[in-house]
């Protein structure tokens, strides 16, 4: 491998880790209010969120195949079954779907 490759993966490591090093040093004694603490357990889903709902109505010109695999993902996603039947579900949901269109 060539020394220059080495050095600019090295390097991008460094600057990758530093900006999430600080805060979680600086920030570690920091008590945050009850408030703050609810709000930032609540990002992941937010985040989540803002990434599937577009891919639903996007995922074909047909809105009515993402709003029919949302809904059967959530009803297998509601009986406490695992991530993977969820998925394999809902995919089976749509084959369906498509074979009967």
């Amino acid at each position: 491998m060539d020394n220059t490759i080495l050095m600019m993966i090295i390097g991008m490591g460094i600057v990758t880790y530093i900006p999430r090093m600080i805060p979680l040093v600086a920030l570690s004694s920091l008590k945050l209010p009850l408030f703050v603490q609810n709000v930032l357990k609540n990002v992941p889903y937010a985040t989540l969120g803002a990434l599937i709902v577009p891919g639903i109505f996007l995922i074909s010109d047909d809105i009515v195949f993402g709003i029919i695999g949302a809904l059967a993902a959530t009803l297998i996603a509601f009986t406490g079954a695992n991530v993977i039947v969820v998925v394999m579900g809902s995919i089976g949901t749509l084959v369906l779907y498509s074979m009967f269109l």
